[in-house]
């Protein structure tokens, strides 16, 4: 086996999983969420949150991507279903940010300086990290991608898991400069056009988990017919 073998093994996953996972996670749209729900946060605080949420967010990814497949099957869970429960998250969490007068997190003020490292950590997790950064459609598209990266030749198999590993760890880099850089990004739009991009935002979010359990029910239906045809005959 040459090395250009592996190498292109290599090379060809890490660009199918960026390319899968890069455009559902979008880290520029979903920033300005990130600001919106850290709302009186000072610096250091967004600058450890967005280092926390690209860490969870790649262990997230490459955990699904690795094993999620095994997990799903172990208690009987179907991507369907994912996909609903996700989405009924996701739209929860945009409907907040659309409802006047109500903020995401249990602060009233945002995250404050004073939180400890442990108090950050777990506000990073939910719900900056899943269902804003990693949701139910970047986690079931990382389970489906996972499947396929695997070879019979064990030498290339691990070069192609590697790859995708690495693709994961480019994700979570872009997360964090995205978050980390989203104030600058969003200044040449004054206050109020950084407020008018924000509620529009957090409107496609909205629609995205609509349409997220639209796809899983819809999937859910088909099953139910298919299942429902088989009966009658």
């Amino acid at each position: 086996m040459s090395a250009w073998e592996i190498l292109g093994a290599f090379g060809r996953s890490y660009l199918f999983v960026l390319a899968a996972l890069l455009p559902i996670i979008n880290p520029p749209a979903t920033a300005p969420i990130f600001l919106s729900m850290t709302e009186g946060a000072s610096g250091s605080t967004r600058r450890l949150l967005a280092r926390r949420i690209a860490r969870n967010t790649a262990l997230l990814l490459m955990g699904s991507m690795l094993v999620g497949s095994y997990v799903l099957d172990f208690f009987g869970i179907s991507l369907p279903i994912v996909r609903v429960g996700g989405g009924l998250i996701v739209a929860t969490a945009a409907w907040r940010l659309l409802s006047p007068g109500q903020q995401p997190l249990d602060q009233g003020s945002g995250i404050a300086e004073a939180f400890t490292a442990e108090q950050a950590s777990r506000q990073a997790f939910y719900p900056l990290t899943f269902p804003l950064s990693c949701g139910p459609g970047s986690i079931s598209t990382a389970i489906t991608v996972g499947v396929t990266l695997p070879h019979p030749r064990m030498t290339l198999s691990l070069a192609s898991l590697s790859g995708g590993v690495l693709a994961v760890v480019s994700i979570g880099m872009l997360i964090y400069l995205a978050f980390r850089y989203a104030q600058h990004l969003l200044r040449p739009l004054g206050e109020a056009g950084t407020e008018v991009f924000l509620r529009l935002s957090a409107f496609i979010l909205l629609c995205l988990g609509v349409q997220i359990v639209w796809v899983g029910a819809s999937e859910l239906l088909v099953e139910v017919m298919i299942r429902a045809g088989q009966v009658s005959r």
